[in-house]
């Protein structure tokens, strides 16, 4: 059974940073692809950041270059989401997702989900 899941979520002020982590069991992690996705509410799902499966190649959405990073740790089958200097635009649930085709921008290309993590940043 494959599972990913998501932690680290909070609430935060404007400003303050947070790590969210998301482990996957069931699959070889080091095959897959990951990728971070967000939802807020009444808003689609979009795409974060995303981590080849050697960790060789990161991509982002313009609006977090800069404050955003995607690491991976393949001896742990986790992969983090460091996120400074929040925004209250950041506001969302956050998952994870991973996809063993290399990795993409779009959310139909992953293969599995987490559940999600809420993460709240006040002004």
């Amino acid at each position: 059974q494959v599972q990913l899941v998501e932690s680290g979520g909070g609430l935060v002020q404007a400003g303050g940073s947070l790590r969210l982590s998301c482990a996957l069991s069931g699959r070889t992690f080091s095959r897959y692809a990951m990728g971070w996705f967000r939802q807020a509410p009444g808003k689609e799902r979009e795409f974060v950041a995303g981590m080849s499966w050697s960790g060789g190649t990161t991509y982002y959405r313009d609006s977090v270059k800069g404050r955003f990073t995607i690491s991976r740790d393949n001896a742990k089958n986790t992969v983090y989401l460091q996120m400074n200097s929040l925004k209250p635009e950041d506001t969302a649930v956050y998952y994870c997702a991973a996809d063993h085709r290399g990795g993409s921008f779009s959310a139909g290309e992953y293969d599995y989900w987490g559940q999600g993590t809420q993460v709240t940043v006040s002004s």
